[in-house]
């Protein structure tokens, strides 16, 4: 009998296919019940900085320095500074439009969440 993993909170979701976490995911695009590109999120957050917002951009399906230089290329663009905390993108300021439109650009299903 295979192993397989049953319930994980780690991994995130699975693809039905491979059964692996849907990041991994290693099935060719448009194959039926293939994971497909979780749209990223957008927001605006406060809360812990005095008062001060900070763009969010979270759920990205990259690796660490991929995200990093994409925070680059992001912060660029804004012409603010930023920072990557746990894989989710901070830029400073309040910039949801102007990064939603950017990654639309690059090809990335992206969308404003929040208020």
């Amino acid at each position: 009998m295979t192993a397989r993993i049953v319930y994980s909170t780690g991994i995130g979701s699975l693809c039905p296919n491979c059964r692996r976490s849907a990041r991994e995911c290693v099935c060719p695009k448009g194959a039926p019940g293939a994971a497909k590109p979780a749209a990223v999120r957008v927001g605006r957050e406060t809360k812990g900085r005095a008062g001060k917002g900070v763009t969010t951009v979270a759920d990205l399906p990259m690796s660490l320095p991929d995200i990093e230089t994409l925070a680059g290329k992001l912060k660029r663009r804004c012409g603010s500074g930023g920072t990557v905390r746990d894989g989710v993108i901070e830029i400073q300021g309040d910039h949801r439009d102007a990064i939603v439109a950017e990654l639309l650009k690059l090809g990335w299903q992206a969308m404003r969440s929040g208020g």
